[in-house]
């Protein structure tokens, strides 16, 4: 699938122009869960909401949306397409506000932790992120996993810490102790701090396979918990889960600072490792 910026309010998929509506609604309803709850956000019909997602599902050949319990999720491919736009809009936008691009788990904590500041935030991977701010499109970088400041030698500073818990399907054995992770299936999230579950179990001789491979932890989680026989490893701060890997996936929540020429950005990071603490440990994760 190509896409193309094509101004503020639009983006080119394929050819196909979507304007600014459809990633407003796909905003809201990521937000809110709930097509009835978005349209009213948006001071639109619940039909009409609901016929502008499926007329981008016809035009797109995919399904961005997907029903659960009594509310409406966006796919991955829903994600994927609003994670487009967020990026696109970060790119054109020329503002005073802070542009923050990173890891799922460090921008949602971010985004989460701030309200007197003016920001803009688009979670991906590390590697996707650390991509956008070599183009100058973000004023912050942050990190779920500092492996890839280690290996650029690149100067980040450390916001909290986190591990890995495990998470396993419904009716899978109880994990008592390391042993009982052998011959385990693993669902893999891309980019993340999984690397030190992965190393751990090797450290320890544990055999065990990554069956599926997905872009984000809230995608592991829920397929895990659909599955007969699955197992995952994420961080503690988001899920609740098995501690028994904790001492060996301890790691590091980090920013870097991109543009050095915006007060904002000093200011927004003094709050975050001062007067910001408390709303991080709030949200789950040990203080630096």
């Amino acid at each position: 699938m190509k896409f193309e910026s094509t101004g503020l309010i639009s983006i080119e998929i394929d050819g196909k122009i979507y304007d600014y509506k459809l990633f407003q609604s796909l905003e809201s309803l990521n937000r809110t869960k709930s097509q009835r709850k978005s349209a009213k956000e948006l001071n639109i019909s619940h039909t009409v909401f609901n016929r502008r997602l499926l007329k981008a599902e016809e035009k797109l050949g995919l399904k961005i949306t997907q029903k659960a319990g009594n509310g409406t999720l966006l796919t991955e491919a829903g994600i994927d397409l609003l994670n487009e736009f967020r990026k696109y809009s970060i790119q054109i936008e020329k503002t005073s506000n802070i542009n923050i691009a990173g890891g799922h788990i460090s921008s949602g904590l971010l985004e989460s932790i701030t309200k007197s500041f003016n920001i803009n935030v688009y979670s991906s991977s590390d590697k996707d992120a650390f991509e956008l701010a070599k183009r100058g499109a973000v004023d912050i970088l942050t990190l779920d996993d500092p492996l890839l400041a280690y290996e650029l030698n690149i100067d980040f500073t450390p916001i909290a810490y986190d591990y890995l818990v495990l998470i396993s399907s419904p009716n899978s054995k109880e994990i008592t102790s390391i042993n009982d992770l052998q011959g385990l299936e693993f669902v893999n999230v891309e980019g993340s701090a999984q690397r030190l579950a992965w190393n751990s179990l090797e450290h320890y001789d544990i055999d065990y396979s990554l069956k599926k491979t997905v872009n984000s932890q809230f995608d592991a989680f829920k397929l895990v918990k659909n599955s007969e026989n699955l197992h995952s490893f994420l961080n503690a701060s988001f899920f609740k889960g098995n501690e028994i890997l904790k001492f060996d996936t301890r790691h590091v929540i980090s920013l870097i600072k991109v543009n050095e020429d915006k007060p904002e950005v000093d200011e927004y990071i003094d709050f975050i490792l001062n007067d910001g603490q408390k709303a991080i440990e709030n949200q789950g994760f040990t203080l630096i």
